[in-house]
């Protein structure tokens, strides 16, 4: 029996992208949020009742990644002497999350996806991310770092379409 709590660590490498675009700031937001919905809140709720027929027609039909949470970044920077075009995106699917924290609950650290999309100084729009399988790989099972790299995919083309 544990007494007293415990702390273990380890270091993970986790590749970062980055993925510019010659298109404004608005263009790609725009393009971006046209093309992502925002999460359903009524398969959030139809999930967590267990209903199996919904989990299903969504995963058959429903988006492959959707919106959960938009914050402006850049309007926190109004503190610092000016507003920036920055906006951080949490990103993902229920269904998709479900399938990692199955096997490895600690997983939910990095379900939903962050992304930030931002105007860097030359006016160039430029999203950054973590790549979902090097966070997940860091779990040690296949199964995780399976859906990790689906989400590489799922996630790269959805950026690029905007970028493009």
């Amino acid at each position: 029996m544990m007494t007293k709590a415990q702390i273990t660590s380890k270091t993970v490498a986790i590749r970062h992208i980055k993925i510019r675009s010659a298109k404004t700031f608005a263009q790609v937001r725009e393009k971006f949020e046209a093309a992502l919905p925002k999460l359903d809140a009524q398969i959030v709720e139809q999930l967590n009742k267990g209903d199996e027929q919904a989990a299903k027609a969504y995963g058959d039909a429903g988006p492959k990644l959707s919106i959960f949470l938009v914050r402006d970044h850049g309007a926190l920077l109004q503190i610092a002497g000016g507003r920036r075009n920055a906006i951080q995106y949490e990103i993902g699917n229920p269904l998709t999350a479900s399938k990692m924290t199955r096997h490895r609950l600690a997983a939910a650290l990095y379900a939903p996806l962050r992304v930030v999309l931002f105007e860097d100084e030359d006016g160039r729009s430029v999203f950054e991310y973590d790549q979902p399988s090097s966070l997940f790989g860091q779990f040690d099972d296949e199964r995780v770092t399976e859906v990790g790299r689906y989400l590489d995919a799922a996630l790269e083309a959805a950026l690029l379409q905007a970028a493009a």
